[in-house]
Order: C-alpha cells, then sequence, then structure tokens
C-alpha cells in the first residue's frame, strides 16, 4: 500500500470516527434532555402552580431556564473532559504536548466558549424567573445589569461567563502540559460559583452542603467529562488507547468514592429526616440519581474487570462498546440534577436565626469542658486531614515495602500535626471561633504558627520523591514529574524566597483583619474554608524556609534563618498589642447579628484574642529554636564525617594523615630536623 492509499484510509478512518462521535453526542444529549424533562414533570417545577395576580415568568423561562443550565452544565463537563485527556490521560514529550492532546485543547477551546454563551442565557433566564417577568421584558430593561453586578447568582454566573471566556482564549495558544493544567483548575474552579449559590446556602447545615457540593462538583465532572473524552478517543481511532483508559480507571475509582460520599453529605445537610426521601419529590429524585450512580458503580466495575484486559490483548472497540452505555446514563444523571437543582427541598422547620447563620445553635458560655465535648464535623478540614493523613501513611508502607527506611521522627511530626489540626478543626474550638474573637484568634495562631511546624518537619515531599514511581514513559508526566516541575517552577521559586515569604506569613495577616476581608470571611462559610487554606498555606511556606526538610529552591545558612525568625515573630507581637489597644470592634456586623447573651463584651472579648496573638509566638518559637539547633548539629556532624572520610581516603594514596595542613606542617618540621641533623 503506497503512501496516497495510506493517507486516504486515515482520512476515511478519520471520517468515520467524526459520524461515530456526533451520533454518541447526540445520543448523550438526547439522554439528558430526557431525564431532565421527566424529573421536572415528575417533580413538580414543569407546571407550578400560578396564583392570579401574581407575576409569572411564563412558560419558555420556566422550560428554558433549565435547558439553559443543562447546556452549562455539560459544556463545563466537557471542557474539564478535553483538558483532563489532554494534561493527565495522554502522554507527553517533555512538558509539550502531543497532537492527540493539542486536538482536545483546541476543542475546550470550542466547548468554553459555548460554556460562555450558556451561561449568558442561564443569566436572562435566571432575571426573568426571580423578577416573575418575561424573557423579552427584562431584556429591555436595566435590571440585567443589576443583576450581573449585585446579586450573588448573576455575580457567580457573571464570573463564569469571563473565566470561561479566558479559557477559550488561552486554550488557543497552549501547547505545553504545564499550561493545559492550569486550564483545568481554572475549568474546575469556573464549575463552583452557580451551585453554592443556590439551595446550598439555604441548607440546614450550609457549611456541609457547600463543601459536600464542591467536592460533588468537581469530581463528577473529571469523571463523567474524563470518560466522554475517553469515548471520543476510541472513536477516533487513536492511539495511546490503553494508556489513557488505564490512567482514568484508576482516577474513576476514587471519583467514585468522592461522588458518593460527598453525595451523601449533601444529603444529610439539606434532609432533616430520612422519611423525607421517600415522602418528597426532592427525595424521590435523590432516589433516582443514587439508583443511577450504583449503576455507574457496577460499569466502572466490569470495566476493571473485562475491558482493561480485552484493551491489553487487542480486541477492537472493546472500550467503545461498553463505555457508550455508561455515558448515555451518565449524562441522563446530569439531567437529573439540573432537574433537581429546579425542585425545592423540604422546608426546615427552624425559627432560630442564629441556626441559619452558624449551622448550629449558639452553643453555651465557654469553659474548657464544652471546648472538649462540644465536637463539629468539619467536612473541608476533616476530608483534608484524611488525606493528608492516608498519603502520608501509604507512602511509608511503600518505602517499607521495597526495603527502605523512612525515620520515625518525621512520621510522629507529620500525625503530631495533623492531631493538632484535628483538635482545632473539630472541636469545640471550631464552633467558639464563630462566636468568639478569642477562639478564633486561638484556632489562626494554631494553624499558622503551630500545626506547620510539625508538618514541614514531616518532610511530605521527599517522601513523595521517593515513594512515587517515575513515569513509564521516557519524557511524560506522573504525579512524580508533576511535583517536579512545580517545586522547579518559577511560582514557587519566587514565593519561597525568605523575603517573600516572611512578607506573606507577616503582612497577610494585617491584611486580613485590619481591612473589611474579615468581615467577609466570617460571613460566609467559602470564607471559613479561604481562611483554614491560607493560615495554613502560610505558615508551612515560612517555616519550609527556617526548618524545611524537604528541599527547596533557596538554602539558607543556619544564622540567616535565626535572624529571620527573630526579625519575624515580633510582628506577631505589635499585631497582638494593636488588638489589645483598638477601641472599634472588627467584624462587629457579624457579631451583633448572633446576639450573644453570655460572657463578656466584644471589645473586652476581642482584647483577650489580641493577647492570645501577643502571648503565642513564644511556643512555636521554641519549637523552632530547639528543631534549628538539632539540625545545625547534625549538619555539622554530617561535615565533620564526610571531611574525616575525605581524610581517610587522602591519607590511604598518600600514606600521611589526610590533612592536608597538618601534612604540610609534618613535612616543615621534617625538613627542619634533617636540615638540623646535617649542620
Amino acid at each position: 500500500m503506497n503512501r496516497q492509499e495510506q493517507t486516504a484510509k486515515a482520512a476515511l478512518a478519520e471520517r468515520e470516527g467524526n459520524g461515530r462521535t456526533a451520533k454518541l453526542a447526540l445520543a448523550a444529549v438526547a439522554a439528558a434532555v430526557a431525564a431532565l424533562v421527566i424529573a421536572m414533570i415528575a417533580g413538580g417545577s414543569a407546571a407550578p402552580r400560578v396564583i392570579p395576580g401574581l407575576p409569572d415568568e411564563g412558560a419558555l423561562t420556566r422550560w428554558g431556564l433549565p435547558l439553559a443550565k443543562l447546556a452549562m452544565d455539560v459544556a463545563g463537563v466537557l471542557t474539564v473532559g478535553t483538558l483532563l485527556a489532554a494534561t493527565v490521560f495522554l502522554p507527553s514529550d517533555k512538558g509539550l504536548l502531543g497532537k492527540p492532546a493539542l486536538v482536545y485543547v483546541k476543542a475546550a477551546s470550542w466547548l468554553a466558549l459555548a460554556w460562555a454563551l450558556a451561561a449568558a442565557a442561564t443569566m436572562v433566564f435566571s432575571l426573568s424567573d426571580a423578577l416573575g417577568m418575561p424573557v423579552l421584558d427584562v431584556l429591555g430593561g436595566n435590571e440585567l445589569t443589576s443583576f450581573a453586578s449585585q446579586v450573588s447568582q448573576g455575580i457567580a454566573l457573571t464570573l463564569v461567563v469571563l473565566f470561561s471566556v479566558a479559557i477559550a482564549l488561552f486554550a488557543r495558544g497552549a501547547i505545553t502540559v504545564g499550561a493545559s493544567g492550569a486550564l483545568l483548575v481554572l475549568a474546575l474552579a469556573t464549575l463552583l460559583p452557580p451551585a453554592l449559590t443556590g439551595h446550598t446556602a439555604s441548607s440546614p447545615n450550609h457549611d456541609l452542603a457547600t463543601t459536600g457540593v464542591a467536592v460533588h462538583l468537581i469530581v463528577l465532572a473529571l469523571w463523567v467529562g474524563g470518560l466522554a473524552a475517553l469515548c471520543v478517543h476510541a472513536l477516533r481511532g487513536q492511539s495511546s488507547l490503553e494508556i489513557a483508559a488505564t490512567r482514568f480507571s484508576s482516577m474513576a475509582l476514587w471519583c467514585f468514592v468522592a461522588v458518593g460520599l460527598s453525595g451523601l453529605f449533601s444529603v444529610l445537610a439539606r434532609l432533616s429526616s430520612i422519611s423525607e426521601l421517600f415522602t418528597s419529590a426532592y427525595g424521590l429524585l435523590l432516589l433516582a440519581k443514587t439508583a443511577a450512580f450504583a449503576l455507574l458503580g457496577v460499569f466502572g466495575w466490569w470495566h476493571r474487570k473485562r475491558t482493561l484486559p480485552q484493551l491489553a490483548a487487542g480486541v477492537p472497540r472493546a472500550f467503545f462498546r461498553f463505555a457508550s452505555c455508561e455515558i448515555l446514563i451518565m449524562f441522563a444523571t446530569v439531567g437529573l440534577a439540573v432537574a433537581l437543582a429546579r425542585t425545592a427541598p423540604p422546608p426546615a422547620l427552624r425559627v432560630d436565626p442564629v441556626f441559619d447563620l452558624l449551622g448550629y445553635p449558639m452553643p453555651p458560655e465557654i469553659s474548657l469542658a464544652n471546648l472538649a465535648s462540644l465536637w463539629w464535623f468539619d467536612l473541608f478540614s476533616g476530608t483534608l486531614i484524611a488525606l493528608l493523613g492516608g498519603f502520608y501513611l501509604a507512602g511509608v508502607v511503600r518505602l517499607a515495602r521495597r526495603g527502605d527506611s523512612w525515620p520515625v521522627g518525621r512520621t510522629i511530626a507529620w500525625f503530631t500535626g495533623l492531631l493538632i489540626m484535628l483538635l482545632a478543626t473539630q472541636t469545640g474550638v471550631s464552633r467558639y471561633a464563630k462566636v468568639l474573637f478569642s477562639a478564633h484568634m486561638a484556632e489562626h495562631m494554631t494553624l499558622s504558627m503551630l500545626v506547620p511546624i510539625f508538618l514541614v518537619l514531616g518532610a511530605p515531599v521527599t517522601l513523595a520523591l521517593r515513594a512515587l514511581k517515575p513515569a513509564a514513559r521516557r519524557g511524560d508526566r506522573g504525579p512524580r514529574e508533576w511535583l517536579t516541575t512545580i517545586l522547579h517552577s518559577r511560582f514557587v521559586r519566587f514565593v519561597s524566597h525568605p523575603a517573600i515569604a516572611t512578607a506573606i506569613f507577616v503582612v497577610s495577616t494585617y491584611a486580613l483583619y485590619f481591612t473589611p476581608l474579615f468581615t467577609s470571611a466570617m460571613e460566609e462559610h467559602l470564607g471559613h474554608i479561604a481562611m483554614t487554606v491560607h493560615f495554613l498555606l502560610s505558615g508551612c511556606l515560612f517555616f519550609w524556609v527556617i526548618i524545611g526538610v524537604d528541599p527547596a529552591p533557596h538554602k539558607l545558612p543556619h544564622v540567616a534563618r535565626l535572624i529571620v525568625l527573630f526579625v519575624t515573630m515580633p510582628f506577631h507581637a505589635f499585631f497582638g498589642i494593636a488588638l489589645m489597644s483598638m477601641g472599634t470592634v472588627l467584624a462587629s456586623e457579624w457579631y451583633d447579628q448572633l446576639g450573644r447573651t453570655w460572657g463578656a463584651s466584644a471589645i473586652s472579648d476581642q482584647q483577650t484574642g489580641g493577647a492570645i496573638a501577643w502571648g503565642f509566638g513564644e511556643i512555636p518559637t521554641l519549637i523552632v529554636l530547639i528543631a534549628l539547633a538539632f539540625q545545625w548539629w547534625r549538619d555539622d556532624d554530617r561535615k565533620a564525617r564526610r571531611a574525616d572520610r575525605r581524610a581517610d581516603a587522602l591519607a590511604a594514596r598518600t600514606g600521611g594523615t589526610g590533612d592536608v595542613q597538618l601534612d604540610a606542617y609534618n613535612d616543615y618540621l621534617a625538613k627542619l630536623s634533617k636540615r638540623d641533623r646535617t649542620e
């Protein structure tokens, strides 16, 4: 077969693949729309009761809004899937995307543009639904501008439009794995704003619901989008299908577990009792979605059991025959999720405004017994602790099975940090942190100045570099290569500079509390998550520079580390003194609406928080000094042993002592002695 015939055959195969892809896409969209329509009719949102005399948005909005939202969700999921395939599933060549991966990045650009258009349409229909006005009347006024810039739901959709347009533009020029990975992270973040402004904020436990929905969306997008991209890859007859399917299978198992757990937490946050699953339209739709999820689990098990071995054996179309059914069920599940978002959950029968703000009743007066007994499960920090502990333990076990040792002290340090983090975020300290500024400051100081010390001493990066296996193909990027790339990136080199890390550690504290940021963060659960992440990351970054065991771009001498430590810690003392001297209450709007009737006044409690900030720094400073002294001694001891080994090697070669200066002095004395004897 000559080259012309090969080219014609490849073009024919590509056209056939594109045709099969179009058919699968139409079938998937049809399944999603059918599930949406059936669920809306069953849930009652398709034909709500219209009260005469009240505004009515009309049938166009009632059907146009869920369809536009479905288009927005599908476009977002497919954007994530194509970027995931280009970044993770397909092999790269020394950081550069291959030809198939470049095709998926370009497809992500067009999908992101469709995502932006669907989000804009969703914004128009959402305003029509909120005002009870027909769509044409909404488009003629200034309400749309106000909705997009002042209402939380409109702001969220505006962010989706802006971010998806940015993805569409930057994807046109992305040729490296790092660029496509950054776009993937941005796409995952773009999924979150609309979902976190709906029923989530009004759930009985909005903290649990917010975190559960965020995790649920991200892992579901990775799962559904990844499988859709993999099906397209199989239909187009591209190479590396076995590698891509194996990598997807490993990710899909974790996604299945995460989707199940996050969905369970979301249900617990929205429903007051188990009976509401069977007595409300919202609960019945949840059961239908759960059944679809269980069926997807069976499909995933079958993939790992049968499909992957068939792919390894070279069976043609082994993946697509089974995955096509799975993708139809997944898109039908997406349609169910959109209908579920349009169905109001059962109303929570509560009249406590404090419960609406905190997610739990006002705790009793603070005491040591209450701090120890009033445990509060925070899903975000609890999940983070479990993941950090599990991955670290898995790395230690892998080294042990390989016959390599890992210092026990580092393991103890790591789990000591996680234990302190658990006590700061899951006990009564977490409950009182939203009610009392002093408790919040104690939690802040613990997370930023105590927990990071032990985490840094645990050397997690060194453990990961030793435990992770290199990529199977030369030039490709696995988890170990990604970690190495991040460590050597210009961003990490910049933020890990001692001056920058110190500035982030010190200045961010003043910027948070002495600006309106603190008030905004206290009023939203996402603000609490952002503060927790910032406290941990800024503390780990600073102490990585001071006592870090892991490899760092900038290595300071021990004397310079002492200087940085002693220069930095007084700023926290000054911060505490500034809090104790203030005559106004920080975030007074938040604390006033809680209506706390016990304990000290707000200004007195704030002064107590300042005293905690002022005196807390002594404990971390002492721990850091002990760790730094031990590291200094160990470094000097290693240098001495290294010098001894070099001296022994030199002595063996020259017959001297091995010390160059001592040997020269001995030669000088020998010459003097010889001269004296001669004279």
